[in-house]
This record gives C-alpha cells, sequence and structure tokens, in this order.
C-alpha cells in the first residue's frame, strides 16, 4: 500500500533522520599510538648503535616513559572527548618521540644532555593536555575571558624585555637556571582573544565600512570595529620588534590576517596583509643590525666562506641537507653538530634531512600537513563561529611555524628565531604545543558528536551521522 501523495500546495512531509550512532574510533587511535611509540623507540635504538654498536641501556625506560604519556593522554580523550578525531594524538606522540630522538643524537656529540630535561617538559605537556581535556567541559567558555587573556599575553611579552638578551633577541626569561620563552604561550591566547573578537563583530567586519578607491571589492570595516584588534596586534608587534623576536612577529601578523580574513570572508586582507608584511619587512631588515645580518646571510649564505673565515650555521645547514640525498646517511651517521650551538633548537631540521634524507622530511611535513589539515577540518565542521575561527587559528599556528622555520634553515627566507613544533629542544614550546592538541581535540569532538534533542543522529557539523560522516 503506497503513501497517499500530498495535497496541492503543500510540501512533502520531512523525512526522519535515523539516529545512526557516529563511530567514535577511540580503538583505532590506540591502534595508532602504538605505532606512535614503537617508530620513536626504534630510532632511540638505532641511534645507540650507530653510535655505539648496541641498544641504548634507557631504551626499554624511553619506550616506557613515551607510552606512559601516550597512555594517559589516550585515557583521558576517551573519557571526555570520545568523538574527537583519532589523527590527532597520534600526531602529536609521534613528533613528540621524534623529536626526543634526534635531539638524544645530538646529545651523543655534545657535552649537556638536553634530552631528559625534553622528556620531563613532554611530561609536563602532556600533564596539560589531560588537564585541559578533563576540566575544560565547553571550549565557548574561553570566549568569556578573551580580554583577560589578551592581557597576560602582553605581559608575557613585555617580561623578557626586563632581562638579558639572548643570541641577540630577548625572548627569555632565566630565573634559579631554568628557563622560558613567554611568547610561546602568549600566542596561544591571542588567538583566543582574536578568535573571540572577530566571531562578536564578524557581520560589521564583513559588511561595514568604507570601500577602498577604485577597489569595489575591497571594503574596509569601521574604526571602531577594527580598531581594538589593530591596537592589540600593533602593541603585540612592537615588543617583539623592540626584543627581536622577528619570528614570533611574523607568526602573531599571519595569524591576524589569516582570521581576519576567515571572519570576513574578503580576499582582500589577504592582499593587504602580504603588502603590509613585506614594507615591515624592508623596514626592519633595513634599520635594525641584528634583522639585517639575518637577511644578508639569506642573500649570500656562503659569504664566510668566500671570505675564509669557514661556513656559517645557515652554510652548515644547507651542507647537511645536501649530505642527506634521497634516503639519509642513517641515524646517528650525520654531521650536523657542525652547525653548533642551534643545532638542538633552530636547526634540528637540518640533522632530520642530514640523517632521515629528503623521504624522511617529507614524512614529517605530511605528518605536519595531517596535523593541520585536521585542524582546519575540524573548524569547518563547528557552525558555532568562535569555534570555528579557534580550530583555523591553532591550526594556522602550527602551519605558520612550521613554514617560517622550515623556510629559514633551507634558505627559502631569512632565518628567524622560532622553535619547530614538537621537534626542536625548548619546553615552553612543547607544552603549548600540547595545549594546543588538547583544544583541537576538545573541537574536533564537537565538530563529531551528535547533538541532542530533535537533532539527535546528527553531528555538528549539520549532516546525518551515518557512514558517510566518517572522518
Amino acid at each position: 500500500m503506497t503513501a497517499p501523495a500530498p495535497a496541492p500546495g503543500t510540501s512533502p512531509p520531512a523525512l526522519a533522520v535515523p539516529a545512526v550512532r557516529l563511530p567514535r574510533r577511540r580503538g583505532v587511535e590506540l591502534a595508532l599510538l602504538v605505532g606512535a611509540v614503537l617508530i620513536p623507540v626504534y630510532g632511540y635504538c638505532a641511534v645507540g648503535l650507530a653510535h655505539d654498536g648496541a641498544v641504548p641501556p634507557g631504551a626499554a625506560g624511553y619506550g616506557a616513559a613515551l607510552g606512559g604519556l601516550a597512555l594517559v593522554a589516550h585515557l583521558a580523550v576517551r573519557l571526555r572527548a570520545p568523538y574527537a578525531d583519532p589523527l590527532l594524538l597520534p600526531i602529536g606522540v609521534l613528533l613528540n618521540g621524534l623529536g626526543l630522538v634526534l635531539i638524544y643524537r645530538l646529545d651523543l656529540e655534545t657535552a649537556d644532555a638536553a634530552a631528559p630535561a625534553q622528556l620531563i617538559w613532554s611530561g609536563l605537556g602532556v600533564a596539560l593536555f589531560t588537564a585541559v581535556v578533563l576540566l575544560l567541559r565547553d571550549y565557548r567558555t574561553l570566549a568569556r575571558y578573551a580580554y583577560l587573556g589578551v592581557v597576560a599575553a602582553l605581559v608575557l611579552m613585555i617580561a623578557p624585555s626586563c632581562f638579558p638578551a639572548v643570541n641577540g633577541a630577548r625572548i627569555w626569561i632565566r630565573v634559579a637556571g631554568l628557563s622560558l620563552q613567554p611568547g610561546e604561550f602568549a600566542k596561544v591566547l591571542l588567538a583566543v582573544f582574536f578568535a573571540a573578537y572577530l566571531a562578536d563583530n564578524r557581520a560589521a567586519l564583513a559588511y561595514a565600512g568604507r570601500r577602498v578607491w577604485r577597489f569595489r571589492r575591497l571594503q574596509l570595516p569601521t574604526g571602531r570595529v577594527l580598531g581594538p584588534v589593530l591596537a592589540v596586534w600593533t602593541i603585540s608587534l612592537g615588543v617583539l620588534v623592540v626584543e627581536r623576536d622577528l619570528g614570533t612577529s611574523l607568526l602573531f601578523f599571519g595569524l591576524f590576517v589569516i582570521l581576519l580574513y576567515v571572519a570576513s570572508g574578503r580576499t582582500g586582507w589577504i592582499a593587504i596583509g602580504l603588502l603590509l608584511s613585506a614594507a615591515g619587512a624592508f623596514l626592519v631588515g633595513t634599520l635594525e643590525p641584528h634583522v639585517h645580518s639575518r637577511v644578508a646571510d639569506w642573500l649570500h649564505p656562503f659569504a664566510s666562506i668566500e671570505a675564509g673565515q669557514g661556513p656559517g650555521q645557515l652554510a652548515q645547514s644547507l651542507f647537511a641537507f645536501s649530505a642527506g640525498g634521497l634516503l639519509g646517511t642513517g641515524l646517528g651517521e650525520g654531521h650536523s653538530i657542525l652547525i653548533g650551538f642551534a643545532a638542538k633548537s633552530d636547526f634540528i631540521l637540518a640533522t632530520a634531512g642530514e640523517e632521515l634524507g629528503l623521504t624522511g622530511l617529507t614524512a614529517l611535513f605530511l605528518l605536519y600537513g595531517l596535523l593541520v589539515a585536521r585542524g582546519h577540518r575540524a573548524g569547518l565542521a563547528i557552525r558555532e563561529p568562535f569555534g570555528r575561527l579557534l580550530a583555523v587559528g591553532l591550526a594556522s599556528i602550527v602551519a605558520l611555524q612550521v613554514f617560517v622555520i622550515a623556510g629559514g634553515v633551507t634558505d627559502l627566507i631569512p632565518l628567524t628565531g622560532m622553535a619547530m613544533p614538537f621537534l626542536a629542544q625548548g619546553g615552553s614550546s612543547v607544552v603549548t604545543n600540547w595545549v594546543i592538541v588538547a583544544l583541537l581535540i576538545l573541537l574536533s569532538d564537537t565538530a563529531r558528536r551528535p547533538l541532542p534533542g530533535p537533532d539527535a543522529g546528527r553531528s555538528a557539523t549539520g549532516n546525518a551521522t551515518g557512514g558517510a560522516d566518517a572522518w
């Protein structure tokens, strides 16, 4: 018996969406975590075999520590964010583990042992990751404290100016033998502020204000709307220029432009951002001696060799990449320690390039690209504007960091002091990156979680939670 046809002039009844439960994929995450732990343990053993001809005595302890951290993080996600993206946590664990292997490999050539300290910082980062996942019940709570957060970010950026410069930049706070880089924490706070403010004023950003002369499609927001954001950005940029931390300045400016574009949907902001960044780079690179020397090294990386003074850091980095070739020299078989004091921090990617080759570098960049892509996908799936902007902003922080440091050590752009996410030595960096992963996990959980009530059977993407929504 067929259903009666609808009366003329009326619409057919809406079809009921079956409440199909979306796969949580926590088992997939756990399986990936096993591989994410075993790969660094294998690398750790390979370094010892290449350098000493024997498996390092601490291999079992290293594997147990990394596996324990991964298990704690997994249990927190399973408990509080069961619908989170199953790839985010394994990628973070794998990158963190590979960073520990590279730092340990360089420790064998130096007097200081940075790998144990980095493992402790990694444990602190995972502990903070667990706290964020367990205690932050709703990420939208962060929007309420956006202005308090931006004040804290400015304080964090100003604080290093009271301490002596390190390698030409005032970006560190050193107290009782401990060193912190407050700018790493400030970038997350600024991302929250930009996301909250732009979400509240997205309509005015897109439609209000005057049109730029002869550019009908470019419409500037009113000063009342854009003024506070520009003021915060200008203050932060000015502080960072005074401290000679141009890498973080570029990061904050890129984050500002990306979120402004996402909030307004106007491509003209990209063009304005590129023009302003080019003008700022030219002025600072010309007038500031420390930055000017970086630009000179970028333009002439082999100038010191031609002058008979031997290769500088950038030249040694290029030699390391060249020696790596396609498959690399093998873990423990390279000579990137010749780069000098920054081999474990700014130039750690050169060690990966020499000992893992182009193949290993490609794998690392694919991991970073996948982390950024999943963060952006979570942002696109969230219908709430603050969550969408926050996810895009956090993922863009990782993308900009990778571009700036990778471009610098390969002589694509002038070198700026930044830490490669998870890989480079630096406690502040690894802790902050774990916070970023925690927030992305909460955001992806919101994006994939079925909505309660009448929308049961649909996820936050607005689609039915059937097999098609398997990401």
